[in-house]
């Protein structure tokens, strides 16, 4: 005989099911209606816009006992597990909206059978686009939290592999899961993100970013603290490293932690090729950051203050360059850094095919128009073209723009005080990098406090016959 779960209701009043099913009759795509004789008839409710109507009329109307007296009976040929009784109208409610399908019987107001036919609708799986590589796995997150629980399970086998679920927002009521290895991941890290989950006080999570915000230790820096990533794989890979992971169902990303600074300039591809290889493309990704963040402070300080450290033949470039144009250096610098930035958002927020157009033909005639109406030096224009090219090469989209946002305070302190302004905002950049945690652990980990065996995966790649076989050991609780 089939054993169904009983959920008792903790009120005492009677329920009343069917005042909540003329409630929900009030939308239009709710659907209820009587189906049996006209004695002792079940009475089936649903949205139709969120259930499988397949699964209604394959694997539930035939199989229901019309003739039956009590509801256990009625439901006893279904061939599906997992039906829920219920006493609780309100239980019934939240059902029904998450794509469930509530059975009463007419005159029996006392309990509800619930049965999960929720329709899985989402996009195929695709190319990743914001982390694409050339080498490696063709395959990103979409929107479905199942599917990608399955993109990551299909990569780690594994019994130790759990997954804690939470519903997050009083409206929306999104599914949340927070994914690590257990024995590897750091049950103080795993208990700390549920705890800050389970205590978000917000009426809607859309997006996997939302979460990102609100649960980071230092909430007032723009620098992130947790990686989002479209990757399966990647996500695969560090928890198997020992990090956790956090999934939002309706979210194409996912949210790994505790993450350095370090790891936001690794790219996936690091990993599919050559070591030297590898190492050669991160430490250009490092340079081209200082690169571009100090370039164009460095061009306004020198010019402002310190002609005497430039070469003579140089000085000479400059000065005519500079011929004509009838506005300081900062002002210079603002100008053309703005226009990227507008560049760059129109870019972004245009079709496709016309945003690459925009991008391509409005930069180079706002830059020829400018040179040659002598607004801007056309040895600026190359530097500010090569600091926003620059700044394209961290693999990690909320990094970069960070890097766009810092440089703004540096030119500014490069305006008043020279190459002294540029020092002192590096070093009040450092003590703030310092003083960042995330989830307790140092942001600028393994640089400082140094950790000899995290350095063989920092800075450079070493071939993995050098790097650890197993994830450093857990952090005590």
């Amino acid at each position: 005989m089939k054993k169904f779960p009983f959920q008792k209701s903790n009120q005492s009043q009677t329920p009343q099911f069917n005042e909540v099913i003329q409630q929900l009759k009030e939308s239009k795509d709710f659907t209820s209606f009587m189906f049996g004789l006209e004695h002792d008839a079940l009475c089936i409710s649903y949205f139709n816009t969120l259930i499988d109507t397949d699964i209604l009329h394959r694997d539930l109307l035939p199989y229901l006992n019309k003739s039956s007296s009590t509801l256990e009976n009625a439901v006893q040929a279904l061939p599906i597990e997992n039906l829920i009784f219920t006493q609780t109208p309100d239980d019934m409610q939240n059902h029904l909206l998450i794509g469930y399908i509530s059975i009463t019987m007419e005159g029996k107001d006392d309990q509800a059978v619930l049965v999960k036919a929720d329709s899985q609708k989402s996009r195929t799986i695709s190319l990743p686009e914001v982390e694409f590589s050339v080498i490696g796995p063709k395959e990103s997150l979409v929107e479905s939290l199942d599917t990608n629980l399955n993109l990551i399970r299909k990569r780690l086998p594994i019994q130790e592999l759990k997954v804690e679920e939470l519903t997050v927002g009083k409206l929306s009521k999104s599914r949340v899961a927070v994914l690590y290895i257990d024995g590897i991941c750091n049950k103080k890290n795993v208990t700390t993100v549920i705890q800050r989950i389970s205590n978000l006080d917000v009426k809607q999570i859309i997006d996997s970013s939302y979460i990102s915000q609100m649960i980071v230790d230092k909430k007032n820096t723009p620098f992130p603290q947790f990686i989002d990533t479209e990757r399966p794989d990647r996500l695969a890979a560090v928890l198997g490293e020992g990090k956790l992971v956090i999934l939002v169902d309706g979210a194409p990303h996912g949210l790994l932690g505790p993450a350095t600074l370090v790891e936001f300039f690794t790219a996936s591809e690091d990993y599919f090729i050559n070591w030297t290889m590898a190492s050669f493309f991160r430490l250009v990704r490092f340079f081209a950051v200082l690169f571009s963040i100090l370039i164009t402070p460095i061009y306004v300080a020198i010019l402002t203050y310190h002609y005497e450290l430039l070469p003579k033949n140089l000085i000479n470039t400059l000065v005519i360059s500079r011929s004509g144009i009838p506005f300081p250096p900062i002002l210079e610098a603002l100008v053309l850094e703005l226009v990227i930035e507008l560049l760059r958002e129109a870019g972004a927020r245009l079709p496709t095919k016309v945003g690459q157009t925009i991008g391509i033909v409005g930069g180079i005639v706002i830059g020829t128009a400018s040179v040659e109406a002598g607004l801007t030096s056309n040895v600026l224009l190359i530097i500010v073209a090569l600091s926003a090219l620059a700044s394209f090469t961290t693999p990690v989209y909320q990094m970069g723009n960070t890097i766009r946002l810092i440089r703004f305070p540096f030119l500014l302190m490069a305006y008043y005080i020279g190459i002294l302004g540029v020092a002192i905002s590096f070093c009040f950049m450092l003590i703030h990098l310092l003083r960042i945690t995330t989830l307790g652990r140092p942001y600028l980990e393994p640089l400082y406090p140094p950790k000899l065996q995290s350095l063989k995966d920092s800075l450079i790649r070493l071939p993995f016959s050098l790097l650890s076989k197993r994830p450093a050991p857990k952090q005590k609780d």
